[in-house]
């Protein structure tokens, strides 16, 4: 410009001169040669410091709406669309200095071609390079879900593998959309355009050093702060600074903790005890129910046997139900201290998970953590005045609970049963089972025949309530005597006669007439009647000996020994 200037030019003259230049050349414009030379020696010069493809620094002339007229000291200005500017080139100013792309020299209409895109996405290459080759950190937004992870915005379109999130695999992705993270270019291919981002290279290196630190500081008794990471059935790691620890679930609490879930979500964060730290295997335990004072040291002068107490009901099982009585103890109930009533199948029937109980301490073993509790015991024991409600002889009403081989339980109130013993059904008939004269849940009146109240029994009778019809069996029937009988029953050894009253009387096969001696087992069938001779009677035994043969031939009991008159049932 200097030997231009010497010329005698002004700046208006020398751009219209270069402009025209090529145009221009053979124009005799009375500028001589050597001056001419001078020019030509410029403009070269000044060509030769442009290449396509390169950035270069250009200056702002004009800004419209629609596009930025830049400078860069070429022998044209090149225009550029404001969409290429961020906010539409708001922020730009005339005379402010940028830099820009050269796409061309000179387009067909001679003029140059400049782009803020190119330039941009140059320098931002030349960025995430300087950034891969030095391993530096790099920031970029979260934009959007990609197929086996993320898409980030670092200026260009760059990929961050899901493994390459975080040290754990990350489930929910979808939460880290619009967050700005900090990342590691760990992979770039620039003709292919493709960026691979790693944010978990960073955490490890922060989590190592990290661990350093808190290996440094770690010592059992110590209480330290950490965030929980991961939650199993049976605890939760917390990650204290580069190192996780178990806290298991008997560690986290004095009470009851069915799952960690209850009292930990992932991200929390926690103050814990170090209970145990192996060097060499790098294992931590923890503690969290440690940093309070254990409730059982004092159990024992609040919960002395004897003191009522209100608990929840925590646990049901077959045997009883556990209450919590504050955090840290629980008390059973066990099945049989639940009720008075004997008939509890389980305790379900009578409490429920979340119930408030009233109940009373009957026994504390401080060493085995252990109480036992009653419930029964908050009422009235129904047994203590027994005898007074129900004395000897007394009639009652009650309903078959049960019934076993050996009886019938009637409930007579809640917690009493009393016991129908099956010799106490029947004067007459032989019960095999108590089902063949009762129901169960059927109303039925028995009279009371004992009552032990320490042992908590109560002895009932059903024949009781009627006469005892063999009382008069001696002066109803004599020896000798013809009856007429039903046939109620046939056994091997000989057929039942029924006299009436319900008693019965057994004819022998030895006993039947001349007609059935051959075939005694053709000689009868239910409900068949026939005339006998009583030839026996034993009251104590409660049996009569019957005899067809007797009345054939004439005979009396005087003509038979004991060993030819059975009297017995044959079993």
């Amino acid at each position: 410009m200097a030997k231009l200037n010497s010329m005698g030019l002004t700046e208006e003259e020398l751009a219209l001169l270069e402009d025209d230049y090529d145009e221009k050349e053979d124009f005799d414009d009375g500028i001589s040669d050597e001056d001419k030379a001078l020019m030509k020696e410029y403009y070269d010069r000044d060509v030769k410091t442009f290449k396509e493809g390169e950035i270069i620094k250009g200056t702002i002339l004009r800004i419209t709406k629609d596009s930025v007229l830049v400078d860069v000291g070429f022998k044209s200005e090149g225009e550029v669309n404001t969409s290429e500017f961020p906010d539409r080139g708001r922020d730009l100013n005339i005379g402010d200095e940028i830099e820009i792309y050269l796409e061309k020299t000179e387009d067909n209409e001679g003029q140059i071609v400049l782009s803020k895109d190119k330039a941009n996405k140059i320098k931002i290459w030349d960025n995430i390079a300087n950034a891969f080759e030095n391993q530096a950190l790099i920031e970029g937004i979260i934009v959007a879900r990609a197929k086996g992870g993320l898409t980030v915005d670092i200026g260009l379109r760059a990929f961050l593998p899901g493994s390459q999130i975080d040290l754990r695999p990350v489930r929910n992705m979808d939460r880290l959309l619009g967050k700005k993270l900090e990342m590691r270019v760990i992979k770039m291919n620039k003709k292919r355009g493709n960026i691979v981002l790693s944010r978990r290279v960073i955490l490890e290196e922060e989590r190592v050093q990290a661990k350093v630190d808190t290996l440094a500081n770690l010592q059992e008794g110590k209480v330290m702060e950490g965030i929980v990471k991961n939650i199993t059935e049976y605890g939760v790691f917390i990650d204290l600074g580069g190192i996780d620890g178990l806290l298991h679930i008997t560690d986290m609490s004095w009470g009851r903790v069915s799952h960690p879930s209850e009292m930990f979500a992932i991200g929390d964060k926690a103050n814990v005890m170090i209970l145990k730290y192996d060097k060499e295997k790098e294992r931590v335990s923890l503690g969290l129910k440690q940093i309070t004072e254990d409730p059982w040291n004092k159990a024992d002068e609040k919960y002395s046997p004897g003191t009522s107490i209100r608990g929840k009901v925590v646990s049901i099982t077959d045997y009883g139900a556990f209450l919590e009585l504050e955090k840290g103890i629980e008390g059973l109930v066990h099945i049989s201290e639940m009720s008075w009533s004997k008939n509890l199948k389980h305790p379900s029937r009578i409490v429920a998970i979340g119930d408030m109980v009233e109940a009373v301490v009957l026994s504390l073993d401080k060493e085995k953590r252990r109480i036992s509790l009653g419930m029964k015991q908050t009422e009235a024991n129904p047994w203590e005045n027994i005898e007074e409600k129900y004395p000897v002889n007394t009639v009652v009403e009650g309903r078959v609970r049960n019934l076993t081989d050996f009886g019938a339980f009637i409930e007579l109130e809640d917690g009493i049963d009393g016991l129908i013993h099956i010799s106490d059904m029947s004067w007459t008939k032989k019960v095999k089972h108590p089902s063949e004269i009762l129901k169960k849940r059927e109303v039925v009146k028995a009279m009371v025949l004992s009552v032990e109240r320490t042992e908590e029994k109560l002895s009932l009778g059903l024949k009781q309530l009627e006469e005892d019809p063999w009382e008069q069996a001696t002066s109803k029937y004599t020896l000798g005597q013809d009856v007429d009988v039903t046939i109620s029953k046939i056994a091997t050894f000989g057929a039942f006669g029924e006299l009436g009253d319900h008693i019965e009387g057994l004819i022998h096969v030895s006993q039947y007439g001349k007609a059935h001696r051959n075939k005694p087992e053709d000689a009868f069938k239910e409900g068949d009647a026939a005339t006998c001779r009583v030839m026996n009677i034993d009251v104590e035994k409660r049996k009569i000996g019957l005899s067809i043969k007797a009345i054939e031939e004439g005979l009396t009991p005087e003509d038979f020994t004991d060993t030819e008159i059975e009297v017995s049932d044959g079993e």
